[in-house]
């Protein structure tokens, strides 16, 4: 029996991009579903465009639904958001960048936020002073999390992502480094998968450190609608249901073929998840 139910089931929004944020929340309650994940960026939660009272109307927007903002999720895979660059201006706005986001979560009402390492060079030359940058700033910005009773979940990236956290190895170095209570880890399917890894490798390295997965098929790159990819998602959902994981699953779909119809692949996933889980 697989010991997950479907309150603890998120939906997100990045293939809703190019529809306003109500479409996206309106499509979460027809699918019964509680919980959302948001994705901070254009449209929906750009913050540097936006005024405390614009955060304030986002929350009620989510509040008079009915639903969870489980985790803000702000966009931070693309240049030039990086922990570990190697310039100081480029670490400062970076660092600056994910405080403002802390901040919002709190005024969301979450209490998770999502980050990640960034990365040194790929030819390796400044790899331990990026992780070294890196560590510093997350630490930094645990600090902040705990003020405001926000965790950070430390994702983990693919290979061609990041040469700093990427595998469960590296993500559990880094927690064992940074060794504070406001961090946690983090799994993406698709890395673990392109990693060889699987939940239950996450659950007996990180027991309850593991706070938060998007849960995603693939093949096994994209992210994909359940049934899309190749994924053994079921046994997935097994594993992590005798591992004793208690966070949330979050349905991070960003593959383009959705953009034009991304209700379809909400309810897709949704409907495959009923299948195998609680209601």
């Amino acid at each position: 029996m697989i010991n997950i139910s479907m309150s603890r089931v998120a939906a997100m929004n990045i293939q809703y991009r190019y529809y306003p944020l109500s479409k996206f929340l309106d499509d979460a309650v027809d699918n019964g579903l509680v919980n959302i994940e948001l994705w901070g960026a254009a449209p929906f939660f750009h913050l540097e465009d936006m005024t405390y009272l614009q955060v304030k109307a986002v929350r009620h927007e989510i509040e008079r639904r009915g639903l969870n903002p489980v985790c803000l999720t702000p966009e931070q895979c693309v240049y030039p958001i990086n922990l570990g660059a190697a310039t100081r201006e480029e670490r400062f706005r970076s660092l600056k960048f994910f405080e403002n986001h802390l901040r919002a979560a709190a005024e969301l009402g979450t209490k998770k936020m999502l980050v990640t390492t960034g990365w040194g060079y790929f030819d390796g030359s400044n790899r331990d002073e990026a992780w070294k940058w890196a560590r510093e700033g997350i630490y930094d910005l645990a600090e902040l999390a705990k003020e405001h009773g926000l965790t950070l979940a430390l994702e983990v990236l693919r290979d061609d992502e990041s040469n700093l956290v990427y595998n469960l190895p590296t993500l559990k170095q880094m927690l064992t480094e940074l060794d504070h209570d406001s961090v946690g880890g983090m799994i993406d399917t698709i890395p673990m998968a392109i990693a060889g890894e699987s939940p239950a490798d996450y659950l007996n390295a990180l027991g309850d450190r593991l706070v938060h997965v998007h849960f995603i098929d693939g093949t096994p790159g994209g992210h994909l609608a359940w049934g899309d990819g190749n994924l053994d998602m079921e046994r997935y959902l097994r594993e992590f249901s005798d591992g004793g994981y208690q966070g949330f699953l979050s349905l991070e779909i960003t593959d383009g073929r959705y953009y034009m119809d991304p209700t379809a692949s909400l309810r897709q996933s949704v409907e495959r998840l009923r299948e195998f889980i609680l209601s």
